[in-house]
């Protein structure tokens, strides 16, 4: 009996020890030392389609998003996920947000830190401590935590955190404090322009100083000719729906943004609707049009990207609005039977998340994706 005593004591030690091993908490980082990979441009194209949604990082690599997991691999005009290059792992706490500007990686957890990585190479660049951040919200694919992060927005060198009534903005390359501010209600998620402001509801905020900028157009705003995650934003339109450019720290009235169709594209101003495809001038006179039913994806150099009802890609020249290359958007014998979820566009590339054709809106029932493999990427 004292021997089986004996043992029962020592299983239940054992077991006790192996289950805090795994679930106490923990960080664990695995880096990468190869080589950055260099940069390279794929012909227009379908290039393959994977699980989870990528944050494209310098058309040079992708980062993936996971409960408690930001991981990255290559390359990226690669037709399935790869071996991970690099990864931070945070137990319990979750993830976020993900955001990058250049190679660097910031990412934000459920516990309030900052933890930004060179995405080289995937060593902890700096540390920062903001507000408690919400629980993961990417689902499946990821694809809410690494392109549209809530409370989470990057331009002009800053990482801009807001939480309930509080933002935060630090320095992109440092992790330095820049300024904090109580901010009035409405303004927790909000976007941020290329001429380097914060805005929400109520205002707009200098993204250097945390001033409020003068002689801002009330809002509500609708942002337009924005990056991933809401940042960089071209124009917006104003609560009276008066369009304006943003890419300078004093807007600038644009009429042709007025259309609540339209939008910013490769630096023009764009509409869609009625089967024509409109560009503008700055000063609101026709630069040229295409005839087709469309939906704007947005813009690269030199590009505007379409989504045709059959789902073909057409890159129109920003001169003249011929179409430069137009293919369809499906891996090998895919049908149509999708609809577009998220995506995100970077200079050569583009991941397209798809929804099934008719499905719940439920982004966790087991049809709500058109695939397993329902993100798609296409090279521009």
């Amino acid at each position: 009996m004292l021997l089986r005593g004996s043992a029962a004591a020592f299983l239940l030690l054992a077991t006790v020890l192996v289950g805090w091993r795994i679930l106490k908490p923990a960080e664990v980082l695995a880096t990468s030392k190869t080589p950055y990979p260099p940069l390279v441009v794929s012909a227009p194209g379908v290039l393959g389609r994977i699980n989870v949604a990528p944050l494209i990082i310098e058309d040079r690599l992708r980062v993936y998003a996971a409960k408690h997991q930001v991981r990255a691999d290559e390359p990226v005009y690669g037709k399935s996920v790869y071996t991970t290059r690099w990864s931070l792992r945070r137990w319990p706490e979750q993830l976020s947000g993900v955001v990058a500007a250049g190679p660097t990686v910031i990412t934000r957890w459920s516990d309030g830190a900052l933890v930004a990585l060179d995405g080289r190479t995937g060593r902890i660049a700096w540390r920062a401590e903001a507000g408690a951040g919400p629980g993961y919200a990417g689902h499946r694919t990821g694809a809410a935590t690494v392109w549209d992060p809530p409370g989470l927005r990057i331009a002009a060198g800053a990482v801009v955190v807001t939480v309930d009534h509080q933002i935060w903005a630090y320095d992109v390359s440092t992790g330095a404090e820049r300024w904090r501010v109580t901010a009035p209600a409405g303004c927790a998620d909000g976007f941020t322009t290329a001429g380097g402001a914060y805005v929400c509801a109520t205002g707009a905020y200098d993204l250097a100083t945390g001033k409020a900028v003068p002689g801002w157009p009330a809002g509500p705003f609708v942002p337009a000719g924005c990056a991933v995650a809401r940042s960089g934003c071209a124009g917006f339109r104003d609560g009276a729906s008066r369009g304006w450019l943003a890419d300078a720290p004093a807007p600038r009235r644009s009429p042709a943004l007025d259309r609540p169709e339209s939008t910013i594209a490769a630096g023009l101003v764009v509409s869609a609707g009625n089967g024509v495809v409109t560009a503008y001038r700055e000063d609101g006179s026709t630069l040229w049009t295409w005839s087709g039913q469309a939906r704007l994806l947005g813009g690269v150099t030199g590009r505007v990207l379409l989504l045709t009802p059959d789902h073909y890609l057409v890159g129109l020249d920003v001169r003249d609005g011929r179409a430069r290359y137009r293919f369809r958007l499906a891996y090998r014998k895919e049908d149509d039977l999708w609809d577009l979820g998220g995506l995100m566009v970077s200079e050569h590339y583009v991941a397209i998340e798809r929804r099934r054709k008719g499905g719940p809106d439920d982004p966790d029932s087991p049809i709500y994706y058109y695939t397993t493999d329902t993100v798609l990427l296409v090279a521009l």
